[in-house]
Protein backbone atom coordinates (compact mmCIF):
# COMPACT_ATOMS: atom_id res chain seq x y z
CA UNK A 1 0.00 0.00 0.00
CA UNK A 2 0.97 3.28 -0.34
CA UNK A 3 2.13 5.81 2.15
CA UNK A 4 -0.14 8.36 3.46
CA UNK A 5 2.32 11.08 2.26
CA UNK A 6 2.03 9.85 -1.30
CA UNK A 7 -2.06 8.97 -0.78
CA UNK A 8 -2.27 12.86 -0.39
CA UNK A 9 0.10 13.87 -2.98
CA UNK A 10 -1.88 12.21 -5.37
CA UNK A 11 -5.26 13.04 -4.27
CA UNK A 12 -4.40 16.61 -3.94
CA UNK A 13 -2.91 16.88 -7.77
CA UNK A 14 -6.46 15.47 -8.93
CA UNK A 15 -8.36 17.62 -6.80
CA UNK A 16 -10.41 15.08 -5.37
CA UNK A 17 -9.82 14.59 -1.36
CA UNK A 18 -11.59 11.37 -0.41
CA UNK A 19 -12.95 11.90 3.70
CA UNK A 20 -11.82 8.11 4.19
CA UNK A 21 -8.51 8.01 2.38
CA UNK A 22 -6.37 9.60 5.28
CA UNK A 23 -8.01 7.83 8.29
CA UNK A 24 -7.73 4.26 6.80
CA UNK A 25 -4.39 4.69 5.64
CA UNK A 26 -3.69 6.30 9.23
CA UNK A 27 -5.14 3.48 11.16
CA UNK A 28 -3.19 1.00 9.11
CA UNK A 29 0.19 2.34 9.69
CA UNK A 30 2.99 1.35 12.21
CA UNK A 31 5.82 2.37 14.37
CA UNK A 32 7.77 0.30 12.19
CA UNK A 33 6.38 1.54 8.69
CA UNK A 34 6.00 5.70 10.26
CA UNK A 35 10.05 4.85 10.65
CA UNK A 36 11.01 3.66 7.80
CA UNK A 37 9.13 6.27 6.20
CA UNK A 38 10.50 9.21 8.29
CA UNK A 39 14.07 8.21 7.39
CA UNK A 40 13.95 7.93 4.11
CA UNK A 41 12.47 11.30 3.86
CA UNK A 42 14.94 12.35 6.71
CA UNK A 43 17.99 11.42 4.53
CA UNK A 44 16.53 13.26 0.99
CA UNK A 45 15.90 16.43 3.14
CA UNK A 46 19.60 16.48 4.73
CA UNK A 47 20.94 15.78 1.09
CA UNK A 48 18.81 18.29 -0.07
CA UNK A 49 19.98 21.04 2.81
CA UNK A 50 23.79 20.02 2.49
CA UNK A 51 24.93 22.75 0.45
CA UNK A 52 22.33 25.59 1.89
CA UNK A 53 24.33 28.68 3.06
CA UNK A 54 22.28 28.62 6.60
CA UNK A 55 22.95 24.73 7.32
CA UNK A 56 26.73 24.33 5.58
CA UNK A 57 27.34 27.08 8.58
CA UNK A 58 25.64 25.62 10.96
CA UNK A 59 26.65 22.11 10.66
CA UNK A 60 30.36 23.05 9.94
CA UNK A 61 30.39 19.74 7.61
CA UNK A 62 28.96 18.32 5.27
CA UNK A 63 26.39 15.88 6.72
CA UNK A 64 26.32 12.30 6.06
CA UNK A 65 23.32 9.84 5.05
CA UNK A 66 22.16 8.75 8.27
CA UNK A 67 21.43 4.56 8.35
CA UNK A 68 18.73 4.90 11.79
CA UNK A 69 16.29 7.83 13.38
CA UNK A 70 18.73 7.40 16.74
CA UNK A 71 21.14 9.38 15.10
CA UNK A 72 19.25 12.44 14.42
CA UNK A 73 20.42 13.18 17.98
CA UNK A 74 24.00 13.76 16.57
CA UNK A 75 22.98 16.67 15.25
CA UNK A 76 22.32 20.02 17.18
CA UNK A 77 19.77 21.69 18.29
CA UNK A 78 18.14 24.88 16.77
CA UNK A 79 16.24 27.79 18.64
CA UNK A 80 14.40 30.33 17.21
CA UNK A 81 16.91 32.97 18.12
CA UNK A 82 19.26 31.07 15.91
CA UNK A 83 17.16 31.49 13.21
CA UNK A 84 17.10 35.66 13.52
CA UNK A 85 19.41 38.03 12.66
CA UNK A 86 20.10 40.66 15.45
CA UNK A 87 18.38 43.94 15.65
CA UNK A 88 16.37 43.45 12.34
CA UNK A 89 13.06 42.51 10.72
CA UNK A 90 14.13 40.26 8.25
CA UNK A 91 13.24 36.84 7.16
CA UNK A 92 14.76 34.00 8.98
CA UNK A 93 17.99 32.85 8.27
CA UNK A 94 17.06 29.40 7.29
CA UNK A 95 15.25 30.87 4.10
CA UNK A 96 18.19 31.46 2.54
CA UNK A 97 17.09 30.66 -1.62
CA UNK A 98 16.95 33.84 -3.52
CA UNK A 99 13.48 35.48 -3.09
CA UNK A 100 12.19 35.22 -6.44
CA UNK A 101 12.12 30.84 -5.21
CA UNK A 102 9.21 32.39 -2.75
CA UNK A 103 5.64 33.09 -3.21
CA UNK A 104 4.32 33.32 0.19
CA UNK A 105 5.13 35.67 2.77
CA UNK A 106 4.26 35.44 6.43
CA UNK A 107 5.47 36.95 10.24
CA UNK A 108 6.01 35.76 13.22
CA UNK A 109 3.88 37.01 16.27
CA UNK A 110 6.42 38.62 17.28
CA UNK A 111 5.98 38.22 21.09
CA UNK A 112 10.07 37.90 22.25
CA UNK A 113 12.56 40.35 20.14
CA UNK A 114 11.51 41.14 16.52
CA UNK A 115 9.50 39.57 14.71
CA UNK A 116 10.88 37.13 11.90
CA UNK A 117 10.03 36.98 8.16
CA UNK A 118 8.67 33.27 7.00
CA UNK A 119 8.81 32.94 3.12
CA UNK A 120 7.30 29.67 1.38
CA UNK A 121 8.08 28.16 -1.98
CA UNK A 122 4.47 27.26 -4.06
CA UNK A 123 5.58 23.82 -2.92
CA UNK A 124 6.02 24.50 0.56
CA UNK A 125 2.68 25.96 0.55
CA UNK A 126 1.21 22.94 -0.88
CA UNK A 127 2.66 21.22 1.62
CA UNK A 128 1.23 23.09 4.47
CA UNK A 129 -2.13 22.61 3.10
CA UNK A 130 -1.74 19.06 3.14
CA UNK A 131 -0.86 19.16 6.65
CA UNK A 132 -4.14 20.87 7.16
CA UNK A 133 -6.14 18.26 5.49
CA UNK A 134 -5.02 15.99 8.30
CA UNK A 135 -6.96 18.55 10.54
CA UNK A 136 -10.00 18.83 8.26
CA UNK A 137 -10.20 15.00 7.94
CA UNK A 138 -10.53 14.60 12.04
CA UNK A 139 -13.01 17.28 12.00
CA UNK A 140 -14.54 15.46 9.47
CA UNK A 141 -15.01 18.46 6.80
CA UNK A 142 -16.44 17.61 4.01
CA UNK A 143 -18.28 19.79 0.75
CA UNK A 144 -21.28 20.32 2.51
CA UNK A 145 -19.41 22.98 4.91
CA UNK A 146 -19.71 26.47 5.45
CA UNK A 147 -16.77 27.62 7.23
CA UNK A 148 -16.55 31.25 9.17
CA UNK A 149 -12.60 31.79 9.15
CA UNK A 150 -12.62 34.53 12.38
CA UNK A 151 -9.43 35.76 11.66
CA UNK A 152 -7.89 39.13 10.74
CA UNK A 153 -6.19 37.96 7.45
CA UNK A 154 -2.49 39.76 8.40
CA UNK A 155 0.81 39.04 8.04
CA UNK A 156 0.82 36.87 10.63
CA UNK A 157 0.45 32.59 9.04
CA UNK A 158 -2.66 31.98 11.76
CA UNK A 159 -5.64 30.68 9.63
CA UNK A 160 -4.24 31.74 5.90
CA UNK A 161 -3.38 27.86 5.27
CA UNK A 162 -6.68 26.51 6.72
CA UNK A 163 -8.65 29.06 4.50
CA UNK A 164 -6.98 27.49 1.37
CA UNK A 165 -6.63 23.74 2.51
CA UNK A 166 -10.42 24.23 3.41
CA UNK A 167 -11.29 25.48 -0.45
CA UNK A 168 -8.96 22.70 -1.42
CA UNK A 169 -11.16 20.61 0.24
CA UNK A 170 -14.50 21.74 -1.35
CA UNK A 171 -16.02 23.96 1.32
CA UNK A 172 -17.38 26.67 1.42
CA UNK A 173 -15.08 29.47 2.72
CA UNK A 174 -16.31 32.68 4.63
CA UNK A 175 -13.25 34.93 5.53
CA UNK A 176 -14.32 37.33 8.31
CA UNK A 177 -11.12 39.65 7.64
CA UNK A 178 -11.94 43.49 8.69
CA UNK A 179 -15.39 42.92 10.30
CA UNK A 180 -15.94 43.61 13.58
CA UNK A 181 -16.99 40.93 16.33
CA UNK A 182 -21.12 41.20 15.73
CA UNK A 183 -21.01 41.61 12.20
CA UNK A 184 -19.08 37.81 12.29
CA UNK A 185 -21.95 36.55 14.44
CA UNK A 186 -23.90 37.95 12.05
CA UNK A 187 -22.09 36.29 8.75
CA UNK A 188 -22.78 32.77 10.72
CA UNK A 189 -26.26 33.50 11.38
CA UNK A 190 -26.83 34.56 7.66
CA UNK A 191 -24.36 32.06 5.81
CA UNK A 192 -25.49 29.22 7.96
CA UNK A 193 -21.96 28.24 8.67
CA UNK A 194 -21.50 25.19 10.19
CA UNK A 195 -17.84 25.27 10.84
CA UNK A 196 -15.80 28.09 13.04
CA UNK A 197 -12.11 28.24 12.17
CA UNK A 198 -10.52 30.96 15.25
CA UNK A 199 -8.18 31.08 18.55
CA UNK A 200 -9.73 29.82 21.37
CA UNK A 201 -9.92 33.01 23.19
CA UNK A 202 -11.96 34.67 20.33
CA UNK A 203 -13.95 31.97 20.15
CA UNK A 204 -14.97 32.75 24.19
CA UNK A 205 -14.94 36.32 22.92
CA UNK A 206 -17.60 35.67 20.27
CA UNK A 207 -20.15 34.11 22.85
CA UNK A 208 -19.78 37.18 24.82
CA UNK A 209 -19.98 39.33 22.51
CA UNK A 210 -23.38 37.06 21.11
CA UNK A 211 -24.38 37.45 25.05
CA UNK A 212 -24.65 40.88 24.66
CA UNK A 213 -26.68 40.81 21.93
CA UNK A 214 -29.18 38.19 22.91
CA UNK A 215 -27.69 36.04 20.68
CA UNK A 216 -27.77 32.29 21.41
CA UNK A 217 -24.94 30.98 19.47
CA UNK A 218 -25.76 27.31 20.76
CA UNK A 219 -28.66 28.13 18.40
CA UNK A 220 -26.56 28.59 15.48
CA UNK A 221 -25.63 26.34 12.79
CA UNK A 222 -22.30 25.72 13.99
CA UNK A 223 -21.47 22.47 15.48
CA UNK A 224 -17.35 22.46 15.17
CA UNK A 225 -15.01 24.89 16.18
CA UNK A 226 -11.58 24.29 15.17
CA UNK A 227 -8.87 26.47 17.41
CA UNK A 228 -5.48 27.24 17.00
CA UNK A 229 -2.46 29.63 18.06
CA UNK A 230 -3.03 28.73 22.18
CA UNK A 231 -3.01 25.65 24.30
CA UNK A 232 -6.65 26.32 25.33
CA UNK A 233 -8.65 23.61 22.70
CA UNK A 234 -7.05 20.84 24.84
CA UNK A 235 -6.92 22.57 28.24
CA UNK A 236 -10.44 20.58 29.89
CA UNK A 237 -12.16 23.82 31.33
CA UNK A 238 -11.58 25.92 28.08
CA UNK A 239 -12.50 23.01 25.45
CA UNK A 240 -16.01 22.86 27.67
CA UNK A 241 -16.72 26.14 28.04
CA UNK A 242 -16.15 26.37 23.98
CA UNK A 243 -18.04 23.42 23.14
CA UNK A 244 -21.27 24.04 26.15
CA UNK A 245 -21.65 27.93 24.52
CA UNK A 246 -21.31 26.76 21.04
CA UNK A 247 -22.85 23.77 21.34
CA UNK A 248 -20.26 22.39 19.56
CA UNK A 249 -17.28 20.39 19.28
CA UNK A 250 -13.81 21.36 19.57
CA UNK A 251 -11.28 20.18 17.32
CA UNK A 252 -7.66 21.39 18.28
CA UNK A 253 -4.98 21.92 16.05
CA UNK A 254 -1.28 23.08 16.55
CA UNK A 255 1.50 24.38 14.32
CA UNK A 256 3.99 27.33 13.94
CA UNK A 257 5.42 29.81 11.37
CA UNK A 258 8.49 28.36 11.38
CA UNK A 259 8.19 24.81 11.24
CA UNK A 260 4.40 24.38 9.73
CA UNK A 261 1.09 22.52 11.06
CA UNK A 262 2.67 19.70 12.86
CA UNK A 263 -0.70 18.71 15.21
CA UNK A 264 -4.23 17.76 15.02
CA UNK A 265 -7.03 17.16 17.61
CA UNK A 266 -9.90 14.73 17.68
CA UNK A 267 -13.43 14.68 17.93
CA UNK A 268 -13.99 12.39 21.23
CA UNK A 269 -11.36 14.68 23.17
CA UNK A 270 -8.50 16.89 24.02
CA UNK A 271 -5.09 16.49 23.45
CA UNK A 272 -3.13 16.22 20.06
CA UNK A 273 -1.15 13.78 17.00
CA UNK A 274 1.69 14.97 15.45
CA UNK A 275 1.68 14.26 11.75
CA UNK A 276 4.68 11.59 11.67
CA UNK A 277 4.33 11.70 8.40
CA UNK A 278 5.43 15.08 7.88
CA UNK A 279 7.59 15.40 11.08
CA UNK A 280 10.15 13.65 12.91
CA UNK A 281 8.83 14.46 16.57
CA UNK A 282 11.62 13.83 19.67
CA UNK A 283 10.10 14.58 23.31
CA UNK A 284 13.61 15.60 24.97
CA UNK A 285 14.94 16.91 28.48
CA UNK A 286 17.14 19.52 27.67
CA UNK A 287 20.01 21.20 30.23
CA UNK A 288 23.51 22.35 30.44
CA UNK A 289 24.35 18.72 31.12
CA UNK A 290 22.63 17.74 27.91
CA UNK A 291 22.90 20.47 25.04
CA UNK A 292 21.88 17.79 22.36
CA UNK A 293 18.44 16.67 24.76
CA UNK A 294 17.93 13.33 26.85
CA UNK A 295 14.56 11.21 25.35
CA UNK A 296 12.05 10.50 28.24
CA UNK A 297 9.99 8.09 28.54
CA UNK A 298 6.66 7.43 27.42
CA UNK A 299 4.02 9.55 29.67
CA UNK A 300 7.57 11.89 31.16
CA UNK A 301 7.16 15.58 30.29
CA UNK A 302 9.95 17.37 27.94
CA UNK A 303 9.97 19.75 25.20
CA UNK A 304 8.81 19.02 21.89
CA UNK A 305 11.55 19.00 18.96
CA UNK A 306 10.63 18.80 15.76
CA UNK A 307 12.11 18.30 12.21
CA UNK A 308 10.21 18.99 9.42
CA UNK A 309 10.18 16.68 6.36
CA UNK A 310 8.31 18.97 3.26
CA UNK A 311 9.59 22.32 3.89
CA UNK A 312 12.30 22.53 1.44
CA UNK A 313 12.41 26.48 1.39
CA UNK A 314 13.09 26.85 4.88
CA UNK A 315 13.18 23.21 7.05
CA UNK A 316 14.12 23.00 10.37
CA UNK A 317 16.15 19.99 11.49
CA UNK A 318 15.71 18.99 15.34
CA UNK A 319 13.75 22.14 15.86
CA UNK A 320 13.46 23.08 19.53
CA UNK A 321 9.55 24.40 19.89
CA UNK A 322 9.78 25.42 23.81
CA UNK A 323 6.28 23.25 23.95
CA UNK A 324 6.25 21.38 27.51
CA UNK A 325 4.47 17.72 26.12
CA UNK A 326 3.29 14.95 28.13
CA UNK A 327 3.51 12.31 24.67
CA UNK A 328 2.69 8.51 24.08
CA UNK A 329 4.28 6.68 21.29
CA UNK A 330 2.18 3.32 22.68
CA UNK A 331 -1.78 4.49 23.18
CA UNK A 332 -5.45 3.04 22.19
CA UNK A 333 -6.04 5.76 19.90
CA UNK A 334 -7.08 4.68 16.24
CA UNK A 335 -4.55 7.10 14.96
CA UNK A 336 -1.16 5.37 15.51
CA UNK A 337 0.94 8.93 15.71
CA UNK A 338 2.24 10.43 18.25
CA UNK A 339 -0.07 10.94 20.75
CA UNK A 340 0.02 14.29 23.00
CA UNK A 341 -1.71 13.64 26.23
CA UNK A 342 -3.79 17.22 26.90
CA UNK A 343 -1.69 19.09 23.95
CA UNK A 344 0.69 21.56 25.21
CA UNK A 345 0.59 21.79 28.40
CA UNK A 346 3.14 24.62 28.94
CA UNK A 347 5.94 26.94 27.45
CA UNK A 348 10.18 26.24 28.64
CA UNK A 349 10.03 30.17 28.09
CA UNK A 350 6.77 30.78 29.91
CA UNK A 351 7.56 28.97 33.02
CA UNK A 352 7.55 30.57 36.47
CA UNK A 353 8.77 29.57 39.46
CA UNK A 354 6.82 31.51 42.27
CA UNK A 355 8.44 30.85 45.52
CA UNK A 356 9.29 27.17 44.65
CA UNK A 357 6.56 26.43 42.56
CA UNK A 358 6.50 25.74 38.90
CA UNK A 359 3.61 27.72 37.26
CA UNK A 360 2.32 27.74 33.80
CA UNK A 361 -0.02 30.08 32.18
CA UNK A 362 -2.18 27.78 30.57
CA UNK A 363 -2.52 26.39 34.20
CA UNK A 364 -3.84 29.66 35.46
CA UNK A 365 -6.50 30.51 32.51
CA UNK A 366 -7.74 26.65 32.70
CA UNK A 367 -8.42 27.49 36.96
CA UNK A 368 -10.13 30.86 36.17
CA UNK A 369 -12.17 29.22 32.92
CA UNK A 370 -13.92 26.81 35.00
CA UNK A 371 -15.99 29.81 36.41
CA UNK A 372 -15.25 32.83 34.34
CA UNK A 373 -15.69 31.55 30.49
CA UNK A 374 -15.09 34.69 28.89
CA UNK A 375 -13.76 36.77 31.54
CA UNK A 376 -10.41 38.58 30.20
CA UNK A 377 -7.54 38.52 32.63
CA UNK A 378 -3.63 39.49 32.44
CA UNK A 379 -0.94 37.79 34.75
CA UNK A 380 2.24 39.91 35.26
CA UNK A 381 5.62 38.29 36.27
CA UNK A 382 7.82 40.40 38.25
CA UNK A 383 10.99 40.29 40.68
CA UNK A 384 11.53 41.07 43.93
CA UNK A 385 14.83 40.19 46.34
CA UNK A 386 15.45 37.90 43.63
CA UNK A 387 12.08 36.04 43.84
CA UNK A 388 9.43 35.58 41.14
CA UNK A 389 6.30 37.33 42.07
CA UNK A 390 2.80 36.64 39.75
CA UNK A 391 -0.26 38.78 40.12
CA UNK A 392 -3.35 38.17 38.19
CA UNK A 393 -5.57 40.69 36.84
CA UNK A 394 -9.25 39.82 36.25
CA UNK A 395 -12.65 41.90 35.40
CA UNK A 396 -14.32 40.69 38.28
CA UNK A 397 -15.74 42.38 41.70
CA UNK A 398 -13.51 42.22 44.71
CA UNK A 399 -15.19 39.34 46.34
CA UNK A 400 -15.45 37.05 42.77
CA UNK A 401 -11.32 38.07 43.03
CA UNK A 402 -10.66 36.64 46.64
CA UNK A 403 -12.66 33.60 45.53
CA UNK A 404 -10.45 32.74 43.07
CA UNK A 405 -7.16 33.67 45.09
CA UNK A 406 -8.29 30.97 47.40
CA UNK A 407 -8.66 28.67 44.68
CA UNK A 408 -4.87 29.42 43.30
CA UNK A 409 -4.05 28.78 46.70
CA UNK A 410 -5.89 25.51 46.96
CA UNK A 411 -4.77 23.98 43.97
CA UNK A 412 -1.26 24.93 43.43
CA UNK A 413 -0.21 25.86 46.98
CA UNK A 414 0.51 28.88 45.94
CA UNK A 415 -0.76 32.24 47.25
CA UNK A 416 -1.22 34.65 43.96
CA UNK A 417 -1.82 38.37 44.44
CA UNK A 418 -5.51 38.47 42.64
CA UNK A 419 -7.05 42.13 41.41
CA UNK A 420 -10.47 43.31 40.60
CA UNK A 421 -10.06 45.42 37.92
CA UNK A 422 -12.73 47.02 35.77
CA UNK A 423 -14.84 44.99 32.91
CA UNK A 424 -13.86 46.19 29.41
CA UNK A 425 -9.81 47.83 31.00
CA UNK A 426 -7.90 44.73 29.29
CA UNK A 427 -6.94 44.16 25.94
CA UNK A 428 -8.55 42.03 23.78
CA UNK A 429 -7.33 39.75 21.43
CA UNK A 430 -8.40 38.07 17.88
CA UNK A 431 -5.70 36.84 17.68
CA UNK A 432 -2.86 35.21 19.56
CA UNK A 433 -3.85 36.49 23.13
CA UNK A 434 -1.08 37.56 24.71
CA UNK A 435 -2.12 37.40 28.79
CA UNK A 436 1.46 36.99 30.49
CA UNK A 437 3.45 40.19 31.18
CA UNK A 438 7.22 39.97 32.31
CA UNK A 439 8.64 42.75 33.86
CA UNK A 440 11.70 40.54 35.61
Amino acid sequence: MAGVHEIFIIETLLGGLDLDVLRHACENLTRESIHVGQLERLNQLLKTIGDRPFYRNWFGEKIPSLSHLDELHSLPLLTKSDLIADGEITAGLLFDLSRENYTRFHQTSGTKGFPMVVLDTTEDWQWWLLCWQFVLDAAEVTRKDVAMMAFSFGPFIGFWTAHDALAQRGALVVPGGGLSSENRLRMIRDQRCTLLCCTPTYALHLLSVADSLGMKMRDSSINRVIVAGEPGGSIESVREKIESGWGATVIDHCGASEVGAWGFGELDGGGIHVIETEFIAEVLRVDEANPRGVPVKDGERGELVLTNLGRLGGPVVRYRTGDIVEAYRQHSRRCPFLWLKGGVLGRCDDMLVIRGVNVFPSSIESIIRETFAYTEFRMTASRSEEMDQLQIEVEVDEFQAELLARTFRDRLSLRVDVKSVEVGSLPRFEAKAKRLVDSR
